[in-house]
């Protein structure tokens, strides 16, 4: 029987992230990208453009601050950025590579880049001895941090509207 091996991670799971994928320069599709657990480096989820949740399954590495991850539809692989917004008390958290479209979709064999960004309180999430390689810096990050953290934001309004009651 294996155990599992439980380690600390950069990457935030158990949130949403807003998701945009451009294949051959052209948007293509908008999202939510779920990670419920990376464990023993593996990482197990949902992918969701059209209002259906896709089940996604891949690895992460730790050292290297990479992701990779399959769907029916994609394989993705990226990189993890952190990015400090100190004067909104906010860390940002940016996944960004390339991806492939593979059968059965009508794009198999295109391929594209895909950017996907949540946000945390500063708080919420404390950098204990700089064990993260990350530095602050005052230049903006790329702009696609802003429109999927938009994206996600209406995402969760839309949720909370929902759920209310």
């Amino acid at each position: 029987m294996e155990t599992e091996q439980i380690t600390m991670v950069s990457l935030s799971f158990l949130t949403k992230w807003g998701i945009r994928a451009d294949i051959a320069g052209r948007p293509i599709a908008w999202g939510a990208l779920i990670i419920n657990s990376i464990t023993n480096n593996k990482v197990i989820g949902t992918i969701n453009f059209r209002g259906i949740p896709i089940p996604i399954h891949g690895s992460w590495n730790e050292s290297a601050k990479q992701i990779t991850f399959d769907s029916p539809y994609a394989t993705y692989s990226g990189n993890l950025t952190i990015f400090d917004d100190p004067p909104i008390n906010i860390r940002h958290f940016i996944l960004s590579g390339r991806l492939i479209m593979n059968p059965p979709s009508l794009q198999a064999g295109e391929y594209g880049t895909w950017i996907a960004t949540t946000d945390l309180s500063l708080n919420e999430y404390p950098i204990s001895g700089n064990t993260l390689p990350y530095k602050y810096t005052d230049k903006l990050p790329p702009v696609g941090v802003f429109v999927t953290s938009n994206l996600l934001n209406q995402l969760q309004q839309q949720n909370f509207r929902v759920y209310r009651g």
